[in-house]
């Protein structure tokens, strides 16, 4: 039998004196170790002290000014206890720990933090997952989060793609991509992408391609010799290659090029080149977030719904598609319901947690407004009924001509929503403050230019069009946010 009293030995060892190593971290706050200590539970300290001289007391210094003291205290505590309290600890506290875990070859705690993220914390990833993705590629040392991140972005891999910050990813993450067999984009988009990335890593190359000299497409293969062999060029057709692959021909190897253009003559004739396997099409998986299962939308997309979710929670960043906690069930469309202003009233009545999307006609622009009060059709009184609240907002979406999404919140909570009386429901619709009505005198909101979305100094924050000309609209759409039980 053994008795074993390991919490009073960690505690013996977190007091010893005699130090012979101090820590300078941000804020030059300083910490005294051991240097055995510090040897014995991290190579990457093992390595560092080797090479700091000691003073005249033979004392050595660290500096590490990227490190906090929170940080760096939680790990020396590890070093000398074996035990790392995570009780209370913010979740953005948890990933820099484990970061700094990682670049100080602390293999256990790394592993162990990765872990409990992915097990614990997958909601807060999701959320962060620009800043996850862009981070966990240093030292290509998490393979789990690895799995974690791609396994969403095959399935959206706008989020990476289409995002600000893809010129800028990192290779390792790139690459890691390229191979998976179920990345679902066509395989001629991710050439696409993968030549603009490629580009982007080298300022010097012109920008028009006919001004390009043989060293040009030299250094482009170069940057890209690890994604080139990725790209299934036997699974392109034909039209594609000439039009997207063709003009940097240069980039590939001459046996590649004449195999491929020899497998679009003759598909059955044996070539050289290796062939590999198309991608995997997970249409079952992904039916839930696009457009290949029936639309619940003719005017929004699901990104468009990750969006106004977020306003509605006051969210600094947009929800993630798979963790959007909200289901806008569609109680309104105005080409299958009808355009009469009355006809908003008769359904919409009673409803309450509300979203108004408009398309104007001509220019192709998303409107739109949230309610997250009770639409009244029953106002009986002169002048109808000004509803107070400091949560609801109007908005204009990016689409394929507007870049940016815009979002204006309330500034006079006294006059947020105007609830109609029975007269004006004739010809006046949803009317978020004076800023964006719908009004039809002709009592049909596709007749006429009458609606109104005013760019001047309204109840709301800021202008979301740069005219003020009045619209007509295509179509119309209502939806109830509902909150998902789980």
């Amino acid at each position: 039998m053994s008795f074993k009293f390991f919490d009073k030995l960690s505690q013996n060892f977190i007091e010893l004196d005699d130090y012979n190593v101090i820590i300078e971290v941000k804020n030059k706050k300083s910490f005294t170790a051991h240097s055995n200590a510090l040897k014995c539970r991290s190579p990457y300290f093992c390595k560092e002290l080797k090479n700091i001289i000691p003073n005249e007391n033979n004392i050595k210094t660290i500096t590490m000014p990227n490190i906090s003291d929170e940080i760096f205290d939680i790990i020396l505590k590890y070093i000398y206890s074996g035990i790392v309290d995570l009780k209370d600890v913010e979740t953005k506290l948890i990933f820099d720990l484990m970061m700094t875990a990682n670049e100080f070859e602390i293999e256990e705690l790394t592993k162990k933090l990765e872990n409990h993220l992915i097990e614990t914390k997958s909601s807060w990833l999701k959320s962060h997952f620009s800043l996850v993705y862009r981070s966990i590629f240093n030292g290509n040392n998490f393979k789990d989060l690895e799995k974690f991140c791609n396994d969403i972005i095959v399935k959206y891999p706008n989020l990476i793609f289409d995002s600000e910050n893809f010129i800028s990813l990192q290779e390792s993450a790139l690459v890691s991509l390229l191979k998976r067999d179920d990345l679902q984009l066509e395989e001629v988009i991710i050439w696409e992408y993968v030549i603009k990335w490629g580009i982007a890593q080298d300022s010097t190359l012109p920008v028009d391609l006919k001004e390009w000299t043989n060293e040009n497409f030299k250094t482009l293969k170069t940057t890209l010799q690890q994604c080139l062999p990725l790209i299934r060029y036997f699974h392109i057709p034909g039209n594609d290659v000439l039009k997207k692959i063709k003009p940097y021909e240069k980039i590939l190897d001459e046996q590649l090029w004449d195999d491929l253009t020899r497998y679009l003559i003759a598909p059955n004739q044996p070539i050289e080149s290796i062939i590999l396997p198309p991608r995997r099409t997970l249409i079952q998986d992904l039916s839930t977030y696009t457009e290949q299962a029936k639309p619940f939308s003719s005017i929004i997309t699901y990104e468009h719904v990750a969006e106004i979710s977020s306003w509605i929670d006051r969210k600094p960043r947009t929800y993630f598609l798979t963790n959007i906690p909200y289901e806008f069930q569609l109680i309104l469309r105005g080409s299958v319901n009808g355009f009469n202003p009355q006809t908003f009233w008769n359904i919409c009545h009673g409803h309450a947690s509300t979203v108004v999307i408009i398309k104007v006609k001509g220019t192709e622009e998303i409107l739109g407004g949230y309610n997250p009060l009770i639409w009244d059709a029953n106002y009986a009184g002169i002048f109808s009924r000004w509803e107070k609240t400091n949560d609801s907002f109007i908005f204009s979406l990016k689409n394929d001509s507007i870049q940016n999404s815009i979002l204006s919140r309330v500034k006079i909570r006294n006059n947020a929503i105007w609830n109609a009386d029975k007269d004006c429901q004739v010809t006046y619709g949803p009317c978020f403050g004076i800023d964006l009505f719908m009004y039809s005198p002709k009592s049909n909101f596709t007749l006429g230019n009458d609606s109104v979305c005013d760019n001047y100094n309204g109840y709301y924050e800021k202008p979301i069009r740069t005219t003020t000309d009045k619209f007509s609209i295509v179509d119309y759409e209502v939806f109830k946010v509902i909150k998902k039980t789980s």
